[in-house]
């Protein structure tokens, strides 16, 4: 990642490199010498297969605003990303909350992953008309951010198929921008690569549970997936704890059904598991430690590059998600983070 555009002063990494010396091609063997030496023999190459582990993070969740600096401290100590989602419109200020968490991402070797929208998912109202103008601002924005940074991923829209339900006309609109900005995010940092996310429940037509509806296979949103042919990859965010009282309840293709749908490069945008749940739907700590081996048991097969856990340190969000930290704020429930650095 490039140097942050802000006046952080950043940690210094030095690199000891190792030369490995080869003799020259043309120089002169002594053929005694050679005559001495043992016969080699070729042995075929030995079937090793490199086990892979998806990067591990959080989205930024500190304990409190006045330790923004130690969250990230902590976040590195159990993980190699840091994310933020939030209003597509930050990314054209150098001062904003995307531009200071790459900042100190970076200066804790943590890979930043910013995803912005400008919407509102769960009503389907946008932040600001996309007019001529702002459609214009965001695309500038997010070249500006990308030659600023060169981060390894970039998100636009959050739970796009949420959005669907609530404005098809607007999620269209969304469509048509994400595959402009696509091929102008490539041009300026080609290594960067470009997703959009899902919400993995609803695309799977699981409206039953704490949603308060009826789980439905027949109304899955997977066609959806063939609206961004160009994306990199595609993300999801998932919360099982909506939708089962047990980890254990989870079916096993879960998360491998999504193979059955697209062949690209998946990530894990958010996930988690409550720690105290509503009447009927009872949690602890102990059962949150469980889910967070499930997820990784579950998600092997389907080989996530990211893995993200929805928040590092409980949030004053809305309920049940406000006990889905890996860590309250006395740090009083350690199960889910023994759990989660043991992955």
């Amino acid at each position: 990642m490039k140097k942050s555009l802000l006046v952080i002063p950043l940690v210094v990494v030095i690199v000891i490199a190792a030369a490995l010396f080869m003799q020259r091609p043309g120089t002169p063997v002594d053929e005694e010498e050679v005559a001495d030496e043992p016969e080699v023999v070729d042995l075929p190459p030995e079937d090793v297969t490199e086990e892979t582990r998806p990067l591990k993070g959080f989205s930024l969740s500190p304990r409190s605003y006045e330790e923004f600096g130690e969250f990230f401290e902590k976040a590195a100590e159990a993980g190699e990303v840091v994310t933020w989602a939030g209003d597509w419109g930050f990314l054209d200020d150098e001062v904003s909350a995307p531009h200071v968490v790459a900042a100190l991402s970076d200066q804790q070797g943590l890979d930043p992953i910013v995803v912005v929208t400008y919407f509102t998912q769960g009503t389907g109202e946008l932040v600001r008309s996309l007019n001529e103008t702002n459609r214009q601002a965001y695309i500038d924005g997010a070249i500006q951010f990308v030659e600023a940074y060169e981060p390894s991923y970039i998100g636009f829209g959050i739970e796009v198929n949420s959005f669907w339900m609530n404005s098809e006309e607007g999620y269209q609109s969304f469509v048509e921008l994400f595959g402009e900005v696509y091929p102008l995010v490539k041009e300026a940092s080609p290594e960067t690569k470009v997703f959009t996310v899902f919400q993995l429940e609803r695309m799977k037509g699981l409206h039953g549970g704490l949603f308060g509806g009826t789980n439905d296979e027949g109304l899955s949103q997977w066609e959806l997936l063939d609206d961004f042919p160009e994306a990199d990859a595609l993300a999801f965010t998932t919360y099982p704890c909506l939708i089962h009282k047990e980890p254990s309840e989870i079916p096993e293709d879960y998360y491998t059904e999504i193979l059955d749908h697209t062949s690209k490069e998946v990530l894990i945008a958010e996930s988690g598991w409550f720690r105290e749940g509503p009447e009927g739907w009872e949690s602890d700590e102990g059962e949150q430690a469980e889910f967070v081996h499930a997820l990784f048991d579950l998600t092997e097969e389907l080989d996530p590059s990211v893995i993200i856990w929805s928040f590092l340190y409980d949030q004053g969000v809305q309920y049940p998600f406000d006990t889905m930290g890996l860590l309250d704020l006395d740090e009083a429930h350690l199960q889910p983070w023994q759990a989660w650095t043991e992955e």
